[in-house]
C-alpha cells in the first residue's frame, strides 16, 4: 500500500462522522422540531428544537405516545396513526396542520414523518420533522381576509352606484318633470288637478326619502364598522317597541299586532340593527296584509340561537319572487320599489344587518295565505374563528 493510500485511509478512519456528531447536528436545528417514535408509537427522542416549539424537555417526552402533540380534535379523528400509516405506504407523510404545546396553546406546524429501517429492511421506528409555520399562516389569513372585504366592498360598491342611477335617479326625473309642469301651468291649471299632482310629488318625495336612508343603512353595514356594537339583549323589549311605532300603521288597516315571546328572551346582536329588521320585516308585513288581518311575531331556541317568525295573512308571494327576493339586483329592486315602495332595498338592509350579526334570513310564503319570514340571531356571543386563535406578534 502507497503512502498516499495509507494517509487516506487514516484521515477516513480519523473523520467519519459518529452517531454523537449526527445527533449534535441534529440537536442544532433549534427551528425544526425533530424528534423518533418507535414501533408502539411513543416517543424515544427529542432534539433541542422540539423542547424551544413545544415546551416540553426531553425527560418529560421520552415515553410518552406520539398523540401528546396532537390537538384533542385530531386525535379523535386518528389523525396520528393515519400520518403512520400513510409514511409506511409512501415512505412519508406530508402534513400541515394545528399543533399542541405543553401550556395548552396550539400553534400551526408544516410537518413530515418517514418511516426508519434497519440494514434488513425493517421498520425500527419513525421520524417526525415540523417547522413553526404560525406566522406565515396568520399573513395569508389576513390577505385572504383583505381580499374577501375588497371583493364584498366593492359588491356594495356596485349595488349602491346602481341604485343611484336607477332607483333614486328615475324617480327624481319624474318629481322635477312634474314641478315644472306646476311652474309653467300654474294660472290655468284647475285646482283639483294641481292638488292631485302635489299630493303624488309629496308621495314620491317621501318615498325617494325613505329610499336614501335605506340606502344610508345599508352602506353603514360595510362602510362604518365602528357603529356595530353587539350586546345581549332581551328579544321582547324591541318587538314591543316596534309595535308601538307602526300601530298607527297598522291601525289604519285594522291589522292586529302581538307576539308570543316569552319573557327574557335574549339575542346577541347590535340594538340599533336588530330594531330595523323587525321593524322592515313588520312593516312590509302590515303593507301586504289584507284588511283586518294580523300579523303575529313568535321566537324559539334552536341550539345555540334563536329562530324568530314574523307571519302575516296578506297576499303571500309566488316561488319566483321568493327567490329573488334578497338577491341584490337592480330590476327586481326597481320592481319592488315600484310596487312596496321600497321593500326591496329595506329587505337588503335587512338581509346585511342579519349576517353582520351572525344570522340568516329565509322565507315561506303561498300566493293568497300570505308570508312567514324567519330570521335567526345567536343567544351569545359567536366564536369568530373556528381554528385556534392565532399568536400576536
Amino acid at each position: 500500500m502507497s503512502n498516499e493510500e495509507t494517509s487516506h485511509k487514516i484521515l477516513k478512519e480519523r473523520y467519519v462522522p459518529t452517531a454523537e456528531f449526527y445527533s449534535q447536528i441534529i440537536d442544532s436545528l433549534q427551528d425544526y422540531s425533530i424528534f423518533t417514535v418507535d414501533t408502539e408509537l411513543n416517543i424515544n427522542s427529542w432534539n433541542s428544537g422540539a423542547t424551544k416549539i413545544f415546551q416540553y424537555e426531553t425527560d418529560e417526552m421520552v415515553g410518552r405516545p406520539f398523540e401528546t402533540i396532537f390537538t384533542e380534535e385530531d386525535r379523535k379523528a386518528n389523525i396520528p396513526k393515519d400520518e403512520i400509516d400513510k409514511a409506511l405506504k409512501s415512505g412519508r407523510s406530508v402534513d400541515i396542520r394545528w399543533h399542541l404545546c405543553k401550556d395548552g396553546t396550539t400553534f400551526y406546524a408544516d410537518g413530515l414523518v418517514f418511516p426508519l429501517k434497519n440494514d434488513k429492511d425493517e421498520v425500527i421506528g419513525y421520524v417526525k420533522i415540523l417547522r413553526d409555520i404560525t406566522i406565515r399562516k396568520r399573513t395569508e389569513d389576513a390577505i385572504k381576509k383583505y381580499t374577501k372585504e375588497l371583493e364584498e366592498l366593492n359588491t356594495h360598491k356596485e349595488g349602491i352606484l346602481a341604485i343611484l342611477s336607477h332607483d333614486l335617479r328615475s324617480p327624481l326625473a319624474g318629481i322635477i318633470a312634474g314641478a315644472e309642469y306646476l311652474k309653467k301651468n300654474f294660472d290655468t291649471v284647475k285646482p283639483e288637478v294641481a292638488k292631485e299632482l302635489l299630493e303624488e310629488l309629496h308621495k314620491a318625495s317621501v318615498n325617494e326619502l325613505n329610499m336614501l336612508d335605506y340606502l344610508v343603512e345599508w352602506a353603514r353595514i360595510k362602510y362604518a364598522a365602528d357603529a356595530f356594537t353587539p350586546t345581549k339583549i332581551e328579544l321582547t323589549h324591541y318587538v314591543q317597541r316596534v309595535f308601538a311605532m307602526l300601530k298607527e300603521t297598522a291601525s289604519v288597516k285594522t291589522i292586529n299586532l302581538h307576539h308570543e315571546i316569552e319573557e327574557n328572551t335574549t339575542v346577541f346582536a347590535d340594538e340599533k340593527m336588530l330594531l330595523s329588521i323587525i321593524q322592515n320585516i313588520v312593516s312590509n308585513a302590515i303593507k301586504h296584509s289584507n284588511d283586518g288581518g294580523h300579523v303575529r311575531v313568535t321566537a324559539k331556541e334552536s341550539d345555540d340561537k334563536i329562530i324568530i317568525e314574523i307571519k302575516d295573512t296578506g297576499i303571500g308571494m309566488s316561488k319566483e319572487i321568493q327567490d329573488k327576493l334578497f338577491a341584490p339586483q337592480v330590476s327586481s329592486l326597481s320592481k319592488a320599489r315600484e310596487d312596496n315602495k321600497g321593500a326591496g332595498i329595506g329587505l337588503l338592509l335587512v338581509k346585511g344587518f342579519l349576517e353582520r350579526n351572525g344570522g340568516e334570513i329565509w322565507v315561506e310564503s303561498e300566493e293568497g295565505q300570505g308570508s312567514s319570514f324567519y330570521f335567526t340571531l345567536p343567544i351569545n356571543k359567536p366564536t369568530e374563528k373556528k381554528d385556534p386563535v392565532l399568536p400576536q406578534v
